[in-house]
């Protein structure tokens, strides 16, 4: 135990800016998804009024419906916008500076949000919600990359961990700030709206203070000293040069490997497997009703039969639950890293991994079996929903169902898509791969934030059988498709893949533009 906390003091520098980058990084966009749902019946309230003002009439019930829907929604516009440029961005500034800049952004759009109904301009909190997305669009993508790169290797499973974490909790601190009793009322919501600036300026302040990444310093910098002074400065005093060596030697990789273009891989038949399999496991993140529920969570549990006031708090216990869920899951990675840090002969890492619930049942495991019992737990909600009327405490199940379902799903498919989405491509064709997964995503947010009131208008609790088929459908598919890539190599992986992308014909040679000088082990 002393040498545990002896490593813990030692690596205090890397801890904080863990922190530092979380708070900056997934927590606000966590924070966004959950504060807008205690805001939707006070800016429906706000746009009426204002509509009211202007032309002498109220606005009609489907065009109020509309403008909801994209005040929601133009956040996914915003992050496609972001995470489009975010690739360039870092490599020509920097992560760090890059980070400023955005909390900079941020802090002007909850500045503009929050002077919205001071102005009478409903059209504020629309621009405002798009500078929003296009800041978190940018600082997700930076907040991944940057906590990789300044981990060393025994505490990278821990680190990267971490921003699964910090979402969860912007989303559960999100839903406490939103409570009536805080800042969840009828006359402080534009605070509430104006609220996720506050992470932002904490980052803003203190991130100066730390270095940037030293895998930057010194690849694209050429910067061997300050990759040093970094390195110490996040790791304290120690023989770090191993560590300097394993950049270096990317370094020379990355030269001698040409990263593709997304054209490029979307024209190459030895990846089309695996861009068939990113689409699927991508699309089916946003077509799984978990944003949804996150986005839309008050009209859901009215649905259920809970009046306003009840909604409210029972929102809070979905956020709640998912945090817990998510300790859980750090929890395990936490114990492989005390495990890694007190052995003397451990300098790899992969115990880490291995007490962690991905490496103990497999990625295809957690996602296949993941959407199966979701899919199940949706069943299960619209009947519920459907009997609502003929038991008092149908609509306790209904809350207990969807609780459970976002559990499942924060343990299972949400952590090991992330990671499968990494391993089933190899080094060159990483970049391009992320970039068409972003795109998904943020069209996914922007689907289903400007559908979903008019999916749940029409069809009422029934919406949640579309989500249903999604999900059985998918996890059909990864049964039959998608190998397992817990313990096996890219090149593994690769050939497993090649089983399916040219079936009975002759495996062609490798082309030299998509060659890895090396191949790595998804336990490490």
């Amino acid at each position: 135990m002393t040498g545990f906390l002896s490593n813990l003091v030692q690596y205090q520098g890397l801890i904080r800016m863990i922190a530092v980058l979380g708070i900056g990084g997934t927590f606000q966009i966590g924070f966004q998804i959950s504060t807008i749902t205690y805001m939707s019946q006070h800016v429906k309230a706000f746009i009426n009024e204002t509509w009211l003002e202007r032309y002498g009439y109220p606005i009609q019930q489907d065009n109020l419906l509309f403008l909801w829907s994209i005040t929601v929604s133009i956040f996914g516009v915003g992050g496609l916008l972001g995470s489009s440029g975010s690739r360039y961005l870092t490599v020509k500034f920097g992560k760090k500076k890059c980070l400023m800049c955005n909390n900079v952004l941020m802090i002007v759009a909850a500045s503009i949000m929050g002077c919205s109904k001071i102005s009478q301009s409903f059209e504020m909190i629309l621009i405002g919600r798009f500078m929003c997305g296009v800041s978190a669009g940018l600082c997700v993508p930076l907040h991944h990359q940057y906590v990789g790169e300044i981990s060393p290797r025994k505490l990278r499973g821990f680190a990267n961990s971490t921003s699964s974490f910090f979402w969860t909790l912007g989303k559960a601190v999100g839903q406490i700030s939103g409570q009536r009793e805080l800042l969840g009322s009828q006359s402080l919501w534009p605070m509430l709206m104006a609220s996720c600036g506050v992470p932002a300026l904490v980052q803003l302040v203190t991130l100066p203070f730390f270095p940037e990444s030293p895998p930057y310093l010194l690849m694209h910098k050429g910067d061997q000293e300050g990759c040093k002074k970094a390195i110490r400065q996040l790791w304290g005093e120690g023989q770090h040069q191993a560590e300097i060596d394993d950049i270096m030697k990317e370094k020379a990789t990355m030269k001698n490997t040409k990263i593709l273009s997304v054209l490029e891989l979307v024209k190459e038949p030895a990846f089309r497997w695996q861009l068939y399999m990113i689409v699927i496991l991508t699309a089916t993140i946003q077509l799984c009703g978990i944003n949804a529920i996150y986005f839309y969570t008050f009209e859901v549990l009215q649905a259920a039969g809970f009046d306003e006031k009840m909604s409210s708090y029972m929102t809070m216990s979905i956020g709640l639950s998912e945090l817990v869920a998510a300790l859980v899951c750090v929890s395990h990675i936490t114990r492989g890293v005390g495990h890694t840090l007190l052995s003397s002969t451990d300098t790899d890492g992969i115990s880490v991994l291995q007490s962690s619930i991905i490496e103990r049942l497999g990625r295809k495991v957690l996602i296949r079996g993941g959407y199966w019992i979701m899919g199940s737990l949706l069943a299960a909600i619209t009947v519920t929903l459907s009997l609502q009327d003929w038991y008092f405490w149908m609509p306790y199940c209904s809350l207990g169902l969807i609780i459970l379902f976002t559990v499942v799903f924060a343990v299972g498919p949400g952590g090991a898509t992330v990671s499968t989405r990494v391993e089933i491509f190899k080094l060159s064709c990483r970049p391009p791969a992320f970039v068409i997964s972003s795109v998904l995503n943020w069209l996914g947010v922007f689907v289903i934030g400007t559908s979903f009131p008019f999916i749940v208008e029409r069809l009422k609790h029934f919406c949640f059988l579309i989500f249903m088929v999604v999900l059985f459908t998918s996890g059909i598919i990864v049964h039959l498709f998608l190998p397992e890539t817990k313990g096996k190599s890219i090149m593994e992986i690769t050939e497993e893949f090649n089983k399916l992308n040219f079936k009975n014909k002759r495996v062609p040679e490798t082309p030299n533009h998509v060659i890895d000088d090396y191949a790595f082990c998804t336990r490490l």
